[in-house]
């Protein structure tokens, strides 16, 4: 559309960044081992293979398992107190170590540096948060009639976990720690495209003085993921389940786990709805949009579209539409550039060329069904894709009914308020949404006929730190849920 955001610059793989951080065995029972197979972890940036990682298959899932087992005899026993001491501290040293776990997460998630700083405190304030709520999970003591009901609360037992590549090190720490803050001991598997920092950590954890198998990494290919996973959802030993991805597959393996009648947390698939009406400031409904489709979390992480509550289904009111594009358009000009993401760069790689080739497809649907190029739309080679913007787009087109985890925003239009919520409303998953009005009574109305949680006229926030009310009971049903 003859606007220039850059050129992506060559990144060659520094492993002195990294530091002693960089680890590329399983981590089991407190030691790092070797399995008899490996798989290549590449460099979005540049498809450089920057490590041979052990891969873990059935058996060095049930040894971690059995060694999970065996600590949470002790673990469990351990005061509150002392087990929230050595979150904390884990926390600490992520923190002194965000330099290092940053340039691991750019390295293998293709995240300008910036971000996976950004992203490596991020990590840290979960661990701070469980440190401190760890401490304050109790029972209660009931009245009733002539006796008294008590209730308390037991860590559940060992917990298996299955992580995104999308944030490869803050969806560890947040599963994680209020897991083990509570008393649980813990099986990961990492996705097989980022299980470097994944690593990063267990290393910090065993320098923070987390004893022997209450944290427990295994690597594996995407070849023996299904295997792995199977056998920690099947597996009796294990007692709850935490996972985050796409609704396929959480539908799978919430499947495997009711055989043994686990506890599910699932994370699955998104589909965000954002909505602009005739009333919306537009100036903060784009900066609202900037947030929740490029800048999700409050560190500002871009991660190229590439995250489950980015705004997906965008629905601008007819009166505002010509405007907000306009003004939209304008931002991604300013804000958004490639270059060098080890300094400066905004915008990174996808993470592999099957979300190249989604992202692709969705906008070449969006085309053939009228909408209107606005800006972007072009590969720059490799897994860089323009961030783009289409207008006027048909609400049957592909990402109005898909997720497109990717750099495209596509803005549809609506006249009537009833018709854009029943048809938002039509979606089979959520876990975000955003809307802009200054009119109170639409506001309220909104709410209650909107399905899912909703974030009016502001940014979403994830973490620990300035996190919404919504969000920390989120987080404290998370630590309930172990217990």
């Amino acid at each position: 559309m003859g606007f220039s955001f850059g050129t992506p610059e060559k990144v060659v793989f520094e492993k002195e960044r990294c530091g002693e951080l960089f680890q590329t065995d399983a981590y089991i029972n407190g030691k790092f081992v070797k399995t008899g197979s490996v798989f290549e972890v590449t460099n979005p940036a540049n498809a450089e293979v920057i490590a041979e990682i052990a891969s873990c298959g059935v058996p060095e899932t049930e040894s971690a398992i059995d060694a999970a087992e065996i600590a949470f005899k002790t673990w469990r026993k351990m005061t509150p107190k002392t087990r929230g001491a050595l979150v904390a501290k884990w926390g600490d040293l992520i923190t002194a170590n965000a330099d290092k776990i940053g340039a691991i997460i750019t390295f293998e998630n293709g995240k300008p540096l910036g971000e996976g700083k950004g992203e490596a405190n991020y990590s840290a304030s979960f661990c701070e948060w469980a440190a401190g709520e760890g401490r304050r999970v109790h029972g209660e003591t009931i009245p009733w009639s002539d006796r008294r009901i008590v209730t308390i609360k037991q860590p559940i037992g060992v917990v298996g976990m299955i992580a995104p590549w999308n944030f490869p090190a803050a969806m560890i720490a947040r599963k994680v720690a209020p897991a083990i803050a509570v008393g649980c001991t813990v099986v990961i598997k990492p996705a097989a495209l980022t299980p470097l920092s994944a690593l990063a950590l267990a290393k910090l954890a065993d320098q923070a003085g987390i004893p022997p198998g209450v944290v427990n990494i295994l690597p594996t290919s995407e070849e023996l993921t299904p295997a792995v996973g199977e056998t920690i959802c099947r597996s009796p030993k294990v007692t709850a389940l935490s996972f985050t991805g796409s609704t396929r597959v959480g539908k799978l393996l919430l499947s495997q786990c009711a055989g043994t009648v686990k506890k599910c947390s699932m994370e699955l698939g998104g589909q965000a709805p954002f909505i602009v009406f005739p009333s919306a400031d537009l100036d903060k409904a784009v900066a609202g949009l900037m947030a929740s489709k490029v800048n999700c979390l409050y560190y500002q992480d871009a991660n190229t579209g590439q995250t489950c509550v980015c705004s997906n289904n965008i629905m601008v009111h007819a009166e505002v539409h010509d405007q907000f594009v306009a003004k939209l358009v304008q931002s991604v000009k300013d804000e958004l550039k490639f270059g060098d993401i080890l300094n400066g760069a905004t915008m990174g790689p996808m993470i592999n060329q099957m979300g190249v080739d989604k992202v692709k497809r969705h906008l070449e649907d969006a085309l053939e069904k009228g909408a209107k190029l606005e800006i972007g739309g072009d590969s720059l080679g490799g897994l860089y894709l323009e961030p783009t913007v289409v207008s006027n787009v048909s609400w049957d087109s592909l990402c109005f009914k898909e997720e497109i985890f990717g750099p495209l925003a596509a803005i549809g239009k609506f006249e009537s308020e009833d018709t854009v919520v029943e048809f938002l409303n039509t979606a089979r998953v959520g876990l975000a949404g955003y809307f802009f009005s200054r009119d109170a009574g639409q506001k309220m109305i909104l709410f209650k006929l909107l399905r899912g949680s909703f974030w009016r006229s502001k940014r979403i926030w994830t973490g620990q730190r300035r996190s919404t009310d919504r969000m920390r009971r989120v987080f404290r049903n998370q630590i309930h849920m172990l217990c």
